[in-house]
């Protein structure tokens, strides 16, 4: 509520000795004046009286000593303005007179005062509000039972500015005895605002389950839409309220419903982050797959929200790893544009399609290159080898399936001596073209160097590739349990690089237990 907040502070911030901008326009007597019925100071109300100040004085916000008064709830102070006939009816620069004040503060001594006194019983404020307005808002039940069994004034109930009847208020802030006081009253409804929300919309949209399970008892049409084409169960998801959502669910909400957006309550929850909420409509057997009209699919999203937790969720609900989004882009093509090593190692290790192209005919080992990801380029390229040795290799052992793989960078301790040895080989043996030679020997395909060669940092950017194409074969090895340093001695005797094999034998050990560089 404008300005009403900063109001009904104002008495802690006079105690505090605090001076309010919005004293400026006064005079000093005024300014005094107006703090004394902040702080309830009578005495000094009534001193400053005797010097003919003007009780009616307003701050630059148009605020009067009554105001404050009433905000407060000193009812000595309201007696003494009444008794010296202060105005009633003077508004603020948002409208509030002191009726409005009393309702919302549910103080009602002092609005019988004002209504004895002739304040406007159906004062409206710049939004449209009136008194039954600021007391259902407020859960002021006292004053609502005056309004409406003692002075009949059942006209109040109406819109307000902004097409919201007291019973929708009530609702949106989550007051289950005002609630319960309206629909005693008659003055239950079903009626919408102007964004087209109902007292349950606005209910489950705030999280306030308690109302929301007593307005699905006099509810009838659950899966209503507003303006935006979305239902209280939506609004709930988006929230993140659960138990909403969940009484909502029950009481027969569409689970699969869109948005006038082609937003679904899967992708709100995962684009929201409330992986419970993702958790309970998986549950619940919500639609995994994605609509045409939708540009991506729920694990695309988790995807573009870096939520590991969320794809876990999706991926063991057996959502599609290989869904495409309007671009005809996997996941995968999405956690390597990003640059998460965590995603792309959970999408890897899950057996995601390496081979997709996306429209514009880019596979993801592509799409980490041109985004300049090493990380991911080699992680990528260390599964695009694994999956194709495990098809022959590792398909005639039988135990392909045991490995605990990883394909994130290697920094295990069992591997430090043999990655020091080929970092050596990188950067101090191999010349500018015999990393390719090597790597064609070792069958990287030409997609592979080329990502590789993508990297740049300098005229001798080769060495970092040499160093990073060596890692990744280092990887193969040790995953078919092979005595890297011997295999490398024979693979480099091979192609044709012998002396560069015997600089190799004689710096390491050959009788290195191979057994112990496993992939961490």
């Amino acid at each position: 509520m404008k300005g009403l907040s900063r109001l009904l502070r104002a008495g802690e911030d006079a105690a505090q000795g605090a001076v309010a901008v919005s004293h400026e326009g006064l005079l000093p007597d005024e300014r005094e004046f107006q703090c004394a019925a902040k702080m309830n100071n009578l005495d000094t109300m009534e001193k400053l009286f005797k010097k003919n100040v003007n009780i009616n004085a307003v701050d630059t916000l148009k605020r009067t000593a009554f105001h404050f008064a009433v905000a407060g709830g000193h009812v000595s102070v309201v007696d003494f303005l009444l008794h010296h006939k202060a105005r009633l009816d003077m508004a603020d620069q948002h409208g509030l007179t002191v009726i409005h004040l009393a309702a919302w503060t549910g103080n009602l001594d002092i609005m019988r005062k004002l209504v004895k006194a002739g304040a406007d019983q159906k004062a409206k404020n710049e939004e449209g509000m009136n008194v039954l307005h600021f007391a259902a808002q407020s859960n002021s039940i006292k004053i609502v039972d005056y309004f409406l069994q003692d002075l009949h004034l059942n006209d109040l109930n109406q819109p307000d500015g902004k097409g919201k009847k007291p019973f929708l208020l009530a609702s949106e802030k989550g007051h289950v005895d005002m609630i319960k006081k309206l629909i005693s009253l008659k003055l239950f409804t079903s009626e919408k605002d102007e964004e087209g929300n109902t007292a349950l919309h606005l209910a489950a949209k705030n999280g306030h389950s308690g109302v929301v399970e007593i307005l699905l008892e006099q509810w009838e049409e659950i899966n209503d839409l507003n303006q935006n084409e979305e239902t209280p169960f939506y609004l709930a998801v988006e929230g993140g309220h659960e138990k909403c959502a969940e009484l909502l669910l029950e009481a027969g909400s569409d689970i699969n419903v869109s948005t006038q957006n082609n937003s679904s309550a899967l992708q709100v929850a995962i684009q929201n982050g409330h992986l419970s909420l993702v958790t309970f409509l998986i549950d619940k057997n919500i639609d995994l797959v994605a609509k045409p009209e939708q540009k991506n699919s729920p694990l695309h999203l988790a995807i573009i929200s870096n939520n590991l937790p969320v794809v876990k969720s999706l991926l063991d609900a057996n959502h599609d790893i290989n869904s495409l989004n309007h671009r005809q882009e996997t996941p995968l093509h999405l956690a390597a544009d990003l640059g998460n090593v965590e995603l792309v190692e959970l999408l890897l290790k899950s057996g995601c399609n390496l081979k997709t192209t996306d429209k514009y005919g880019k596979t993801a080992l592509a799409t980490a290159s041109r985004s300049h990801h090493t990380l991911i380029v080699d992680m990528i390229i260390k599964a695009e080898r694994y999956f194709a040795m495990k098809q022959t290799h590792l398909a005639h052992s039988g135990n392909g399936s045991d490995f605990s793989v990883s394909f994130k960078q290697d920094h295990s301790t069992q591997t430090k001596q043999i990655r020091s040895s080929l970092w050596n080989l990188a950067y101090n043996l191999l010349k500018p073209r015999e990393w390719k030679k090597l790597a064609v020997f070792w069958k990287f395909t030409d997609e592979q160097i080329k990502a590789i060669e993508e990297q740049w940092t300098g005229k001798k950017s080769y060495k970092e590739h040499g160093n990073r194409m060596l890692l990744i074969w280092l990887h193969g090895t040790l995953l078919v349990h092979q005595n890297p340093v011997k295999q490398l001695y024979e693979d480099l005797v091979e192609a044709g690089l012998q002396p560069l094999a015997e600089k190799i034998r004689a710096s390491i050990s050959i009788g290195m237990d191979s057994r112990k560089c496993v992939i961490s």
